[in-house]
């Protein structure tokens, strides 16, 4: 039996929590505030020796809110260290990252469900008892546009928290226009080297004659058309971040000389002699499939390693269910005009951007939202005017038509049109399509596969 502290100024939810908990054979204590639960913690109350295994902590209360009363525990002078669990019915990018950056164990949205409760529980009363060193608190983070509270984006952001104070080389992977960029950006922004630059460099933009001389510099007359001396990205990076974006497009024999670099933390300008040391955090963006290069020889195998100390995935778009909507709200409004509230959408326009598949990502729908704001006249934006979007295809398949096809063509066809009529119904989400089916979520992903079905939507 485990002694888990509740802290929320929600008594009905509350109460249901520690029934639950009480349920699961576990000892509630319930307090309504930070200030409550720092005081219990700190030994201010009669009933302090109660020495807690977990706590569940509500982000948004009246008075200390959630992250400072982390921040306070945190910083207690000998308090037993123990997970927390931070919960919010309202999740967002800069409240998870500050959270793992505090050292909240998970960050859960509300309501949660028993599952979750018993998942989190598991995991927490098995971990390790160790104290890590406070993290600083790097004040109000700017805007951004990691935009999203789905749950692979929930899974990106916790990553974030974790990494960003560290110097950890992270690698980033995901399909074009996902965001890779937004992320290390986020990284950056979130971790110690924030007052620091960032720099980003596109291997594959940039010639593989002149990447040396781009990331390392040269010294006057190491080639032709070098009259002055350069200092390079790395220089240029000094005491921040470098981003290696499109790192898997990078020559085999750059990819020797990176490797170097990030061994030794020093360049050698192009021309030069004598090697200058560098202070630079490293994180690299692919979307190629890295461990597939290694074993066909287009990436070396100990530069993966190096890399691949965090590796952070990022979703595609079709994946990230209600954050398309969130997204398209959000890239209306930036393009608004000064004083302008932005273009809204209809329903019937929102379903249309839901049921697509979104093959060039958050990219994809920037440029879309950025092509109705300049030609749809009205201040309502319907399905008519998303042009580029197919709607759903009609089925030419009837039971006549199908019974005239050979054996395995008709089958195909009827699971691809089960597989369509569940996504339709569902309105794009994988998970209830599945279960609507009454088939695993991974089955349904490989029969969409395998029969061709229209890659649609699909929320974790």
């Amino acid at each position: 039996m485990a002694n888990i502290l509740l802290v929320d100024d929600d008594a009905g939810f509350r109460g249901g929590l520690a029934e639950t908990l009480g349920d699961l054979k576990h000892h509630a204590v319930e307090v309504d505030s930070g200030e409550r639960a720092i005081q219990l913690l700190s030994g201010a109350k009669p009933n302090a020796d109660t020495e807690f295994d977990l706590v569940f902590l509500d982000l948004r209360m009246p008075g200390m809110d959630g992250l400072e009363t982390l921040r306070r525990l945190r910083m207690q002078q000998g308090c037993r260290e123990f997970p927390v669990v931070v919960l919010t019915a309202h999740a967002d990018t800069d409240n998870t990252i500050e959270a793992m950056k505090l050292g909240a164990f998970d960050h859960l949205t509300k309501p949660i469900s028993r599952d979750q409760i018993c998942e989190v529980l598991e995991r927490g009363l098995s971990r390790p008892r160790e104290r890590p060193a406070p993290a600083g608190h790097a004040g109000s983070p700017s805007a951004n546009h990691l935009i999203g509270a789905s749950r692979p984006m929930r899974e990106v952001h916790k990553l974030i928290g974790l990494a960003a104070p560290t110097d950890a080389t992270v690698l980033i992977h995901g399909e074009t226009g996902t965001g890779k960029e937004e992320i290390a950006r986020a990284l950056h922004r979130h971790g110690s080297r924030a007052a620091g630059p960032f720099v980003p460099v596109n291997c594959a933009a940039i010639p593989a004659d002149l990447l040396e001389s781009e990331l390392f510099g040269h010294v006057r007359g190491a080639f032709t058309g070098a009259v002055n001396a350069r200092g390079g990205k790395f220089k240029e990076a000094n005491g921040g971040t470098l981003f290696l974006d499109e790192i898997g497009d990078m020559p085999l024999v750059m990819q020797a000389k990176i490797l170097r670099v990030l061994q030794d933390r020093e360049v050698t300008p192009v021309g030069g002699r004598e090697s200058q040391p560098i202070d630079v955090r490293v994180v690299a963006a692919t979307h190629r499939d890295l461990i597939a290069m290694v074993h066909e020889g287009g990436f070396r195998e100990d530069l993966f390693y190096r890399l691949n100390v965090v590796r952070i995935t990022a979703p595609p778009l079709r994946e990230r269910g209600s954050d398309i909507l969130a997204l398209a709200e959000y890239f209306l409004w930036e393009m608004a005009p000064d004083g302008s509230p932005g273009k809204r959408l209809t329903p019937s326009a929102a379903q249309a951007l839901l049921a697509h598949p979104w093959p060039g990502n958050v990219r994809e729908l920037r440029n879309l939202m950025e092509q109705a704001t300049v030609t749809v006249r009205n201040s309502v934006i319907d399905r008519e005017d998303l042009a580029i979007l197919p709607a759903f295809p009609a089925s030419q398949d009837t039971l006549d038509s199908l019974l005239a096809l050979p054996y395995a063509e008709a089958m195909g066809r009827l699971e691809k049109l089960l597989l369509d009529r569940a996504l339709r119904a569902s309105g794009g989400n994988r998970a209830e399509a599945a279960r609507r089916l009454g088939i695993r979520r991974q089955l349904l992903y490989a029969r969409i596969k395998e029969a061709g079905s229209a890659d649609h939507e699909g929320a974790s």
